[in-house]
């Protein structure tokens, strides 16, 4: 029992070790997304902040703001996406081979 109790002790380090960095790499990812053919690009972190926000001059019109907010969101979304996916890599990578843990870890599936 003890020599299991080790095992499962190395395997807990080792899995918080690799989530520690699978998190650093994560939060510092970048994702960009578009919308209107180009006309507005968004980059986000690996939380989904943006980080920066591009609109072409040419949506600057008071009659074109309506369309302008659907373009940012839409460009927002995608990007989102894209990060969500790379974190869910960089956990997946961080998790990988440890085989199934006797107890549920939060925030794991």
């Amino acid at each position: 029992m003890i020599k299991d109790l080790g095992g499962l002790l190395k395997q807990a380090q080792t899995l918080q070790k690799n989530i520690t960095e699978a998190q650093e790499k994560a939060a510092a990812a970048t994702a960009e997304g578009a919308s209107g053919g180009g006309l507005v690009r968004v980059v986000v972190n690996g939380k989904g902040e943006i980080e920066s926000l591009s609109i072409d001059p040419s949506l600057m019109t008071p009659d074109d703001a309506p369309v302008l907010e659907d373009l940012i969101r839409a460009a927002h979304a995608q990007a989102k996406r894209e990060v969500d996916e790379k974190v869910a890599e960089e956990m997946k990578a961080a998790t990988a081979g440890m085989g199934p843990l006797p107890f549920p870890m939060p925030g794991m599936k």
